[in-house]
């Protein structure tokens, strides 16, 4: 079936994306991936798309925010000439609570309390979690915000709903930056608990780190 894109793509005529079902979970996939993925060809034009699923379908539409997925993939694509890109969206318990406080709004406040507690964030997340303000899921506000987002960072944090993670490698590579910010988040959310006893890496710390392995990072 055909469909009018949220946004033009012009450049993007014969690409494809595929793309979860509306209200399909992410553990369904594995099941069976025919009932819980559309995929999605672009026009010529790119002003329409043509949506092929299967008869397994189990939704109705694609995902309501297809407008933020489909720009930011436009956004890197072009900005990249990448043949490839990925992107993940989900609600993590810890970082989607940590984003209701108001202190851990401030992106700087943010990335350096989470950015503190292994090693390895620093080293995989070296330009930190971007922070968007809430606005209302499927939006142009939305939208907009998570473009320029990603542009400087490779996860940002939706405010008060979840994150979103892109990669030009590999879906894994975009989980495994979704999960190395809940774990961050975790770490904070548990030195919270505990009355925030732990200091965790310290600034010198870290900044050893990113010589040792040739980061470049301006957080710390």
């Amino acid at each position: 079936e055909t469909f009018e894109l949220p946004q033009p793509v012009p450049e993007l005529a014969g690409a494809t994306f595929l793309v979860t079902g509306s209200g399909r979970r992410l553990r369904e996939i594995i099941d069976i991936p025919t009932a819980n993925i559309a995929c999605i060809v672009v026009d010529q034009g790119g002003q329409t798309a043509t949506l092929y699923t299967s008869y397994h379908r189990r939704y109705q539409q694609v995902t309501s925010e297809f407008n933020s997925h489909l720009a930011v993939h436009y956004d890197q694509i072009l900005a990249t000439d990448t043949n490839f890109h990925a992107i993940i969206h989900a609600q993590p318990m810890h970082i989607t609570y940590l984003s209701h406080v108001p202190r851990y709004q401030d992106e700087h406040y943010l990335n350096t309390h989470l950015l503190r507690w292994q090693p390895e964030t620093i080293v995989n997340l070296p330009e930190g979690i971007g922070f968007i303000p809430f606005a209302v899921p499927g939006s142009a506000e939305l939208m907009s915000g998570n473009v320029a987002a990603l542009r400087r960072c490779r996860i940002v944090i939706w405010a008060k709903h979840g994150v979103m993670a892109r990669s030009d490698i590999s879906v894994k590579r975009a989980a495994d930056r979704v999960e190395y910010a809940e774990t961050a988040a975790k770490y904070e959310y548990l030195n919270l608990r505990v009355g925030e006893i732990g200091e965790g890496l310290t600034p010198d710390e870290i900044r050893a780190i990113c010589a040792t392995f040739d980061i470049q990072q301006e957080i710390f």
